[in-house]
């Protein structure tokens, strides 16, 4: 076998090019102290800060455990035994028509990670001829063969990589679109203010992404704060990238109003709802009250005139939702209806949720209103995430709501992922212990 590989380099040896323009090692699963790559592009400062409840593991330390080789192996021996159920080596009378529909679909949603776990073991043992060829005489070949191993390190890498992929499953949310609500909370109007600000950093955020933004309501304050905001976000993963920043957020800074400079604590809470699709969340007209009433506050001739205001209430839950940003009774109707909507298709999520019981939630948390999730130090020009201790430093590009706000997220995702993986495992081995 070994002198088949040494002909087939041979023949390719003018075609072969170096793999190295990607970084092989860092594919999603890094260790905390490599993050400081996320930022080299523009070069500024990400470290984590605080001590960890749970240690990051690369992509070689998950595939090097036990646990995870055992589950894999696992998932093989559940493949092959619905593969040979499917196929007719076992009896029609032993599965029931609808026991049978569970199997081929089991079948389905296995193929995919089987095919490439069988990937990985040819690639491995691919790898293991190839190095035969480094001890070879021939220094030419040798090279040759360095060159084939950095390639087979890298497919390994990304098959691995792949294969956690598929172990994460899918939130039945991830692919929705989102209302996104803002509200003040203690500080006053510097609260508000920076109310606004976040408001404003989450639709660039959306711009950056190519998301569409429409605001559904706003209540501004005295000097150009907000109140309270909310609006509905579409597009391509906008729930899933915008799903970890809701919380409590705080800043500290020297604001605006102060005359003495001294340094003020404030808070804002996000709320981000995943909107759900017609066919998979529908409300019962008969449960809805809805109310006219004429708008209030700035808005020229209209406010105080017509019934345009609209106010929509659910009685089984109590849920409000209210609107006056249009002069279209209908239009504001609507906007009303789509954020009640999120409102009760989110409850409605959050109650499964803690029917599984996930008992972990240390690093990403619940995502819930009360949660405080980051703190925003003006003076020491910093954004710390204190559910990972991960701290970005040049406070004011952060809120223009592009890269570093992403790379936030991603890393994000990344803890929720690992966690996903560790809770699985655990499981695993709860069960065949």
């Amino acid at each position: 076998m070994a002198h088949r590989r040494l002909f087939s380099l041979l023949l390719r040896r003018r075609e072969v090019i170096p793999r190295f323009h990607q970084k092989p090692q860092h594919i999603s699963w890094t260790l905390p102290q490599h993050a400081g790559h996320l930022c080299h592009r523009s070069q500024r400062t990400l470290h984590i800060g605080t001590p960890l409840m749970m240690k990051m593991l690369s992509v070689d330390e998950l595939f090097a455990s036990r646990s995870l080789q055992e589950y894999l192996l696992r998932m093989e021996k559940d493949y092959n035994e619905c593969l040979r159920v499917v196929s007719g080596d076992v009896s029609e009378d032993e599965y029931r028509k609808d026991e049978m529909k569970t199997v081929q679909t089991k079948v389905s949603l296995l193929a995919p990670l089987i095919q490439s776990i069988r990937e990985l073991h040819a690639k491995q043992k691919e790898i293991t001829e190839t190095e035969m060829l480094l001890k070879d005489e021939d220094a030419a070949l040798r090279e040759l063969a360095e060159m084939e191993r950095e390639g087979c390190l890298q497919d390994i890498q990304d098959l691995r990589q792949k294969i956690l992929d598929l172990l994460i499953p899918e939130e039945e949310a991830d692919t929705s679109d989102l209302v996104l609500e803002v509200t003040a909370g203690v500080g006053g109007q510097e609260a508000m203010l920076f109310t606004s600000e976040i408001f404003g950093m989450y639709q660039s955020f959306a711009k950056y992404h190519g998301w569409s933004f429409e605001i559904l309501g706003h209540v501004k304050s005295d000097i150009g704060g907000l109140r309270h905001a909310s609006a509905s976000i579409s597009g391509p993963q906008s729930y899933k990238k915008m799903k970890f920043e809701a919380g409590v957020h705080r800043v500290q800074r020297v604001p605006k109003t102060e005359k003495q400079g001294r340094m003020h604590t404030s808070t804002m809470t996000v709320a981000v709802l995943p909107q759900p699709t017609e066919i998979s969340f529908t409300i019962n007209p008969k449960d809805l009250k809805i109310e006219t009433k004429r708008a209030s506050g700035a808005g020229g001739q209209h406010v105080n005139t017509t019934d345009s205001a609209v106010r929509i209430v659910h009685l089984p839950t109590g849920v409000v939702s209210e609107c006056q940003e249009d002069r279209s009774q209908m239009k504001n109707k609507e906007k009303a209806m789509k954020t009640l909507t999120a409102k009760l298709y989110s409850m409605k999520l959050e109650e499964e949720t803690s029917k599984r019981s996930n008992q972990r939630k240390i690093q990403i948390g619940t995502k819930g209103r009360s949660e405080k999730i980051r703190t925003y130090h003006f003076t020491q020009d910093r954004v710390t995430d204190h559910r990972i201790g991960m701290t970005v430093h040049d406070i004011k590009s952060f809120m223009l709501g592009e890269d570093l706000l992403d790379e936030m997220n991603f890393s994000l995702q990344e803890f929720s992922n690992q966690e996903t993986i560790i809770e699985l495992l655990e499981k695993n081995s709860q069960e065949g212990s």
